[in-house]
């Protein structure tokens, strides 16, 4: 595991880059959210925006500790987001997926 923030990960034979958009974070009006991951299908114009559950530790009320992000998570995080209907290859918005801290 590293503390990359950002990285391309292949997946079905297509590269995926993606990057850290923002780490969990405390909100008055909700609380504790979890980090968002943006990815980009390499020369494709829509993006995807992974946005995760706050790390259990936070809510428990531990400190923080540093982000552990696999391309494993990154990748279930896109097929998730595939087969939620993201279409790279479309135009448009970034489609913002919520996914649970496997990235499924």
């Amino acid at each position: 595991m590293s503390n990359k923030s950002s990285g391309i990960v292949e997946v079905d034979g297509l590269q995926y880059e993606w990057e850290l958009r923002s780490e969990p974070q405390w909100g008055d009006a909700d609380g504790w959210r979890g980090m968002t991951i943006a990815l980009l299908q390499k020369h494709t114009q829509r993006g995807a925006l992974l946005e995760f559950p706050p790390p259990k530790r936070l809510l428990k009320g531990m400190q923080r500790g540093r982000l552990q992000i696999s391309d494993a998570v990154i990748s279930r995080g896109i097929r998730a987001a595939l087969a939620a209907g993201w279409e790279p290859t479309s135009r448009g918005k970034p489609m913002v997926f919520t996914v649970d801290a496997d990235g499924n």
